[in-house]
């Protein structure tokens, strides 16, 4: 069974790729900002390109680092109205400035190929010279060892209630229970081979730098080459 677009239903706004706002702003931090502190230094400035309702924006700028948002969801966006946000999709995006570090998390990467050598390109875009990309992929082992299950998070239950395999693309559809409020999200999410990063990199003029979670292959830094 193949899903060929990410879908949501719930209550809410729901953007065009599925996700819901009311959810994702219940959605706490969970490890990310300290990951992208510790990767970058003291104040540098971040630009984040699918920042949602800031969930991981918000902390990096109490952390003392000057922010910018970038989300195509005004919705997403007006959850954070003290900070600078830019509407817009991520292909294509130039601001006509750079920043110290690029931040592409929420494993926005694993989607499909095109889209995501655009993503790396917008990335490189917004990078000085000596400027620092910081991505979040899916682990590869999930690919294989994903299967339907039900696990509960800061009061946030997350059933995955059906995963179909299409080559090596994984489609997913996940309920996401707080309370008495249910959201349904159904997206697809491809792996990313070795060979085919550092590929996709090279095409957007970065090259990988290193991994940032010990014995975890999901969080790594690009670099301008």
């Amino acid at each position: 069974m193949a899903m060929s677009t990410n879908h949501g239903s719930g209550p809410g706004v729901i953007t065009p790729d599925g996700c819901s706002v009311e959810f994702y702003s219940l959605l706490p931090p969970m490890g990310e900002p300290s990951i992208v502190h510790g990767a970058v230094p003291e104040g540098a400035s971040i630009l984040e390109l699918g920042c949602g309702t800031g969930r991981i924006l918000r902390p990096l700028a109490e952390l003392g680092h000057p922010v910018v948002g970038v989300d195509e969801s005004p919705a997403m966006l007006a959850r954070i109205p003290d900070l600078p946000t830019v509407a817009a999709r991520i292909e294509g995006l130039d601001l006509g400035r750079v920043f110290d570090a690029v931040l592409l998390a929420s494993t926005m990467i694993n989607t499909d190929p095109e889209q995501r050598r655009e993503f790396l390109k917008t990335c490189r875009r917004h990078l000085g010279p000596d400027g620092v990309a910081i991505v979040q992929q899916t682990d590869p082992s999930w690919f294989e060892t994903v299967e339907p299950s039900e696990r509960t998070h800061d009061g946030i239950r997350l059933v995955l209630r059906e995963v179909h395999r299409n080559g090596a693309r994984v489609n997913v559809v996940a309920d996401y229970h707080v309370g008495d409020q249910i959201w349904t999200h159904t997206f697809s999410r491809h792996p990313i081979i070795e060979d085919e990063l550092a590929a996709d990199l090279d095409a957007a003029d970065l090259r990988f730098d290193r991994w940032l979670v010990h014995d975890e292959l999901t969080w790594f830094t690009a670099r301008p080459k």
